[in-house]
This record gives C-alpha cells, structure tokens and sequence, in this order.
C-alpha cells in the first residue's frame, strides 16, 4: 500500500455550534506533504448564536445574515469525501458538526479499507491524536501551542496571508484553524518513517476506539 503523503486529505475545521449552526467553515487539501488549496466562507446561522461564542469566534448574526447557510455546500462536502478522507484537529467536534447538517454522505471509498466503500464521513484523520503519540513529549495538544512548539508560526501565517480573508488570519477562524491542523498533518511528512506510513495506519491511529484501532491495523497486516 501506498503512503499517506499520496492521498489527498482534506483538513475541516468549522466555527459555529449544534444550536447557531455551523457559521464558518475552512478546507485546506495536503497533498504530497504540503497545502495544496484551500477554501472557506461564512454561513447564515439557523439558530441563536450566543454572546460568548461571539467573543470566540467573531461572527455576529448580522454579518452572517447576507450569506448562504451551510447546507448549500452539500456538493462540495460529499465531493470532498469522495476524493479522500477528512481531517481535523480532536475530529470529534467536526465529525458532530458535520453529521447534524447531513447524517450520511454519499456512497464513498472507504479509505481505512482500500477497495471497499462506505456511508460514513469518517472514520476522521485526527492531528489531535497523532501528535499525542508520536511527539508524547510535547506539553498540549492546543493547537495554537503545538504550531508554536513545533516551530510553524511563521509559516502558518504565510499561508494565511495567501488564503484567507485579512479579517480572518487569526485563532478561531475556521480557515487559518484548518491550515494550522492541515500544517501540523504536512509537516509529519518531513519526518521519513512517519511519510512512509499509510493512511490507513493514520486512520488507525486516529481512532481511540482500541478494539476498532486493532481491527484496521489487523487489516493492514493482512
């Protein structure tokens, strides 16, 4: 099997809740170890959007209420499944997210079982989680502390300079939050024998389920 640095992966992240709605959304593609596009835009919220979440993320009902809400990117969200796995950052809060808007995606490679498919928008490749086991003696697993730790600060905000919005390039904005996970994720390329793993073995080491982690990687044996 082929390694990860080989499939498109597209990294998700959302601003937003199960109650407003998802408000903002970011896609950064890795590709062959680095960022390849990436897309983002504000969404009408469907539901109230509470004042302490204003004063994290930004987004007020009334600059959200010219937009389209989120559901209008069914096309673009299952086309993304279709073509790779999704990625996030603690991929719980995207998985959730995503499944309150649309339960099922489209019929889609299973990408944790080559040659088979699936109705599911995971299993989720998780930086979260992969960073966690392969540099354990890093302090946090806070995004913004593992970018700064690991030294992608300045290059995350190159490519927020290149990607997304002026108003946008900071913490809590859904795009620059997906280049700094989709950064993270690219950088493990530079490491050769962390490059040279499959996805499936990311997909597995994602997973905290230990009976379905030992499934996949039972799989990749055979």
């Amino acid at each position: 099997m082929s390694p990860w640095i080989h499939q498109p992966i597209f990294f998700v992240d959302f601003e937003g809740s199960r109650a407003s709605g998802i408000l903002e959304y970011g896609v950064a593609e890795v590709h062959a170890g680095k960022i390849t596009t990436a897309r983002t835009r504000l969404c009408r919220a469907t539901g109230s959007v509470r004042a302490e979440d204003v004063a994290v993320h930004g987004l007020r009902e009334e600059v959200l209420a010219g937009h389209a809400p989120f559901a209008a990117e069914w096309e673009y969200f299952a086309g993304l499944r279709e073509r790779g796995p999704l990625a996030a950052h603690f991929a719980g809060v995207e998985n959730s997210l995503l499944k309150s808007v649309w339960p099922y995606p489209r019929n889609s490679p299973d990408f944790a079982r080559p040659g088979e498919r699936a109705i599911e928008w995971g299993p989720w490749i998780d930086s979260a989680r992969l960073y966690a086991q392969f540099y354990p003696s890093l302090a946090s697993g806070r995004l913004e502390l593992l970018v700064a730790a690991c030294g992608l600060q300045a290059e995350l905000d190159a490519h927020a300079a290149a990607h997304c919005p002026p108003d946008r390039r900071h913490y809590h904005a859904a795009l620059y939050d997906a280049l700094a996970g989709a950064l993270l994720l690219a950088s493990l390329a530079r490491e050769p024998h962390l490059a040279a793993l499959t996805t499936m073995q990311l997909i597995a080491l994602s997973t905290l389920d230990g009976e379905k982690r030992d499934v996949l990687q039972q799989r990749e044996l055979f």
